[in-house]
């Protein structure tokens, strides 16, 4: 089983230039970090994809191995691991998460 769940993670990944595995939903998160990441994405105006992994338990037991980052939220943005809540707040105050998701949607068009 875990090898075509690490198979689906990376599809995920590879799929959706900005992916954010998270407790709940953006519209419902589940957790304190999970709700921060996402005012901080939303905060940029792009769009961006979830992953629920507590909806995912295979997902969530499986993705801190692949991504070797142990906890959630998990933002990946053209396939790299950007990292949790507290590395995206950062990059809030500083201008530069704007500056990485706007660039996801000139590469797309």
């Amino acid at each position: 089983m875990s090898q075509s769940t690490e198979t689906k993670i990376r599809k995920q990944i590879a799929e959706n230039p900005i992916l954010l595995y998270m407790k709940g939903t953006p519209e419902n998160p589940e957790c304190g970090y999970s709700a921060e990441a996402v005012k901080c994405i939303k905060s940029t105006g792009v769009a961006f994809n979830y992953v629920n992994v507590l909806a995912s338990p295979f997902i969530r037991e499986k993705l801190p191995s692949v991504s070797n980052w142990p906890t959630f939220p998990q933002l990946f943005v053209n396939g790299e691991l950007v990292g949790g809540c507290d590395i995206v707040v950062e990059m809030t105050k500083d201008g530069s998460l704007a500056a990485l998701l706007g660039s996801t949607t000139e590469t797309n068009e």
